[in-house]
């Protein structure tokens, strides 16, 4: 089992700069990729960004809307990955979740998510 805890949302006017941080536990030397993804209200699930690697090597990876301005990011261990997110616009604004994806489950783990308000 994997748990998965976002933090970092909150309101920012278009233009501005967040810092998503999503904490890992529990088994998570089983994890081989984490990323975001994101829910506007009316709208389903997104994917954001998603890195791999392992030790000090990674891959990222980004959705057309969020490339150039979203930065994801990770410690070695798993412990902890990062969105930072910048030049931030209305339609950015959602739900972001972090997702991870492991050796032990065919399931993927999702965290609570957190809210993302981006006003104009």
């Amino acid at each position: 089992q994997v748990q998965l805890v976002e933090s970092g949302g909150g309101a920012v006017q278009a233009g501005g700069s967040l810092t998503l941080s999503c904490a890992a536990s529990g088994n998570r030397f089983s994890i081989v990729a984490m990323g975001w993804y994101r829910q506007a209200p009316g709208k389903q699930r997104e994917w954001v960004a998603t890195i791999t690697g392992s030790g000090s090597a990674n891959n990222a990876g980004y959705s057309d809307s969020v490339k150039g301005r979203f930065t994801i990011s990770r410690d070695n261990a798993w412990n902890t990955v990062y969105l930072q997110m910048s030049s931030l616009k209305p339609e950015d604004t959602a739900v972001y979740y972090c997702n991870a994806k492991t050796t032990i489950a065919v399931r993927d783990y999702w965290g609570q998510g957190t809210q993302v308000t981006v006003s104009s």
